[in-house]
């Protein structure tokens, strides 16, 4: 059956069909890369990941859009400190950031667009908007949005307009600009003096573009004036997607989006993640910590994305101990031959619940169950040849489906003090210095790891 999920604008779970009959066209607001992405972010991206996955398992296609904000207040303000060209600064952070996705194996969207690369779609699109008069040009050169021009606006964040008001809109735009009403938001921003060099070419001046202005414009791009879903944070639906709703179908008179789909927060320890709490965590501190990315992944999926999820270190230890069963369950069930099939078998329900609303914290229960009726029924030699090998290919599927490859990837994941003391141990070892070689795998074992040798070489293995 086709995925059902929760519709942010309707309030209502919907059937996630293609409107073309052919292929789900998505857009995912991907992250501002003036830092590194932390793990409330990529709840928001394995999430993502999950929907995609889910989609896709039974053959469907996708055309997966995830951008990258690479000029913005941020961006600039950031690059100018570390005495940086924007595109520099931008092509660093963005690095850094593509090697935690895989890390996580995240699938790469089909399309990455950046914002800078985008500047004249941007241009072109406010001058449709002051043509037909719902933007206006400000007496330095800042384009805004006539919001009282689309009579629709608030439709889903169900903001009346009574309640948008001036504290609302200064709290939520960093950027101050002149404007005929405080609820209008910034298309255009004229070119300050702190921005430097980081400014563009426009009929009405030179500046920048806005930052809700930037993912419809590449949007609308790369799947078209009316596409099948939209995501990113519960923390966008206001202000940044009711405005990407307003000016795209104010400059396409099209429905923009047919399904919102937001993802609910992640707190630390019953606390809101922030810097001056010091749990604004990212992966490389999972990784310092002795944990791997694939167990990261699985703490920001074990809970329904509508519901905030609290991050714990102890839920960390929790998703270890379940993904050593699930590469233990692997190991006795053996490896399904490579196939193209999407067929579940016995896995089929850890499916349905998926299809359900991304039911993940129903799916894992199902999951650990079914594995214990067949490890039972392995151990009694219930099953013939044909069921074990439909249950290998049924298990990989679902280990697809949620994005786990179950690999042994210790050594990536070791901290780096325990890599040192393996590799000097290493050393030892082929230097036949016994005793040193002995007395650094006990300290290893001691952190909780040890060392698997081979001929040439050793693997690094948590306890």
């Amino acid at each position: 059956m086709p995925l059902r999920l929760y519709d942010t604008l309707t309030r209502s779970t919907q059937h996630v069909h293609p409107m073309d009959s052919d292929t789900v066209r998505f857009y995912c607001c991907g992250p501002t890369v003036y830092g590194p992405a932390h793990i409330g972010n990529f709840r928001t991206f394995v999430m993502q990941d999950v929907f995609r996955r889910v989609v896709e398992a039974d053959g469907t296609i996708t055309r997966h859009v995830r951008n990258l904000t690479d000029v913005d207040d941020k961006t600039i303000r950031e690059s100018q400190k570390a005495s940086l060209t924007l595109e520099s600064f931008t092509s660093e952070w963005t690095h850094k950031y593509h090697q935690d996705c895989q890390a996580l194996n995240l699938l790469t969207p089909h399309v990455e667009p950046s914002a800078v690369a985008h500047i004249p779609e941007q241009v072109a699109m406010i001058e449709q908007l002051l043509a037909s008069d719902h933007a206006y040009i400000t007496k330095d050169g800042s384009v805004y949005f006539r919001i009282d021009s689309f009579a629709e606006y608030g439709k889903l964040s169900r903001l009346k307009e009574r309640e948008i008001t001036t504290t609302q809109v200064e709290r939520q735009q960093s950027d101050e600009y002149e404007r005929e009403s405080a609820a209008d938001f910034v298309l255009w921003k004229a070119r300050r003096p702190e921005d430097g060099y980081n400014y563009w070419e426009s009929p009405w001046g030179q500046g920048r573009p806005g930052w809700h202005l930037e993912c419809s414009a590449m949007a609308i791009k790369h799947l078209g004036e009316s596409f099948d879903l939209h995501s990113g944070g519960v923390d966008l639906i206001f202000p940044h997607h009711e405005n990407e709703i307003a000016q795209s179908e104010a400059t396409t008179n099209k429905p923009f989006v047919r399904h919102w789909f937001h993802i609910a927060h992640l707190m630390v320890d019953g606390e809101k993640m922030s810097k001056s709490l010091g749990n604004l965590y990212t992966l490389a501190d999972i990784r310092s910590q002795g944990f791997t990315a694939e167990e990261l992944r699985y703490v920001l999926l074990s809970a329904n994305y509508r519901q905030v999820l609290n991050f714990t270190w102890d839920s960390l230890t929790a998703a270890k101990k379940a993904l050593s069963r699930l590469r233990d369950f692997k190991q006795k069930l053996g490896n399904s031959p490579a196939t193209n099939s999407h067929d579940f078998s016995v896995f089929h329900p850890v499916l349905v619940a998926l299809q359900t609303d991304l039911n993940t914290a129903d799916a894992l229960g199902r999951l650990f169950k079914i594995i214990k009726t067949v490890q039972s029924d392995l151990a009694q030699e219930k099953l013939t040849p044909d069921q074990i090998h439909a249950a290998r290919i049924g298990f990989a599927n679902v280990m697809k489906a949620f994005g786990f490859s179950l690999t042994d990837n210790q050594n990536n994941d070791a901290p780096i003090y325990i890599k040192q003391l393996a590799e000097t141990r290493w050393q030892a070892k082929q230097n036949k210095d016994w005793e040193q070689s002995d007395a650094l795998r006990k300290e290893l074992s001691t952190a909780g790891w040890t060392v698997k040798d081979t001929a040439d070489s050793y693997t690094i293995i948590r306890l």
